[in-house]
């Protein structure tokens, strides 16, 4: 299996770090990762063990799902100098991101709680290509689940499915199955056989009669909303089971900076 921050090296320094090797730096360092603003802990354990991977010494790292502080020192390690300017760049902008997806998801799901304190947020597979392994792992980070992880782990039938699939296919699987019905109609003939419907573009007014209407056709349906406002996910949670959210993979990556010094 590749490893992604081999990946991430070999193209931030393919032949070399020319600067690094016209200064001649050279000798023990430490690299301190600050935090300029408040975030959640994530994948800071994967970034240590590469750091470990390349000979440096981790002296502090932060638990995922930990929050801190503007001017938190967040990750720190220490070693061959050379080598940390190496990691530097890529380190403090994964670190960026995966941070505040976690951050992100945090925020989403205490929001939500606020009205449903069973309510689950679930991100998509939509991540970005090559960084699935870290994304989601953020999202859990920041006490989220995850919708799907790829096509090969769940059973989704979407619109689109539904608009070619045979009328006559029967839905039979070892697997849980949820339906994106394409209307009303739809999802009242598939709360019967589906264990969960996906309903999309609907107002929370809507849902508040809908929702109910639909469980008792089957009581133990689970409701999932997607394609939502997030500054509405309050209102969205008192009617629903799972709020799924592509939102956090495309959060601001945090402001964090680097102090690297001398031994």
């Amino acid at each position: 299996m590749i490893d992604l921050f081999d990946l991430y090296l070999s193209e931030d320094c393919p032949y070399g770090d020319l600067t690094t090797d016209m200064l001649r730096i050279e000798g023990i360092g430490k690299i301190s990762i600050i935090s300029r603003e408040h975030g959640v802990a994530a994948c800071m354990d994967d970034l240590g063990g590469f750091y470990k991977k390349n000979g440096l010494e981790v002296v502090c790292l932060l638990q995922n799902g930990a929050k801190f502080n503007p001017d938190d020192v967040i990750f720190e390690a220490q070693g061959d100098l050379v080598t940390i300017f190496r990691l530097w760049r890529i380190s403090q902008t994964f670190l960026s991101i995966v941070c505040s997806i976690a951050k992100s998801t945090r925020y989403a799901l205490e929001l939500a709680r606020e009205s449903n304190p069973d309510i689950t947020i679930a991100t998509s597979r939509k991540t970005h290509p090559g960084s699935r392994k870290y994304e989601l792992k953020a999202v859990k980070a920041g006490g989220g689940d995850h919708h799907r992880n790829s096509l090969s782990d769940s059973i989704l039938v979407t619109q689109n499915h539904l608009d070619v699939m045979d009328k006559d296919v029967v839905m039979n699987s070892m697997k849980k199955i949820e339906i994106e019905p394409r209307n009303k109609e739809e999802a009242y003939h598939f709360a019967t056989i589906a264990d969960m419907l996906l309903l999309d573009h609907y107002l929370p007014g809507e849902l508040e009669w809908f929702v109910p209407e639909l469980r008792a056709l089957n009581p133990y349906l689970k409701i999932a909303v997607g394609g939502i406002d997030l500054s509405m996910i309050s209102e969205y949670a008192r009617h629903v089971d799972i709020i799924v959210t592509t939102a956090p993979y495309y959060s601001r990556p945090l402001d964090l900076t680097s102090d690297i010094k001398r031994l």
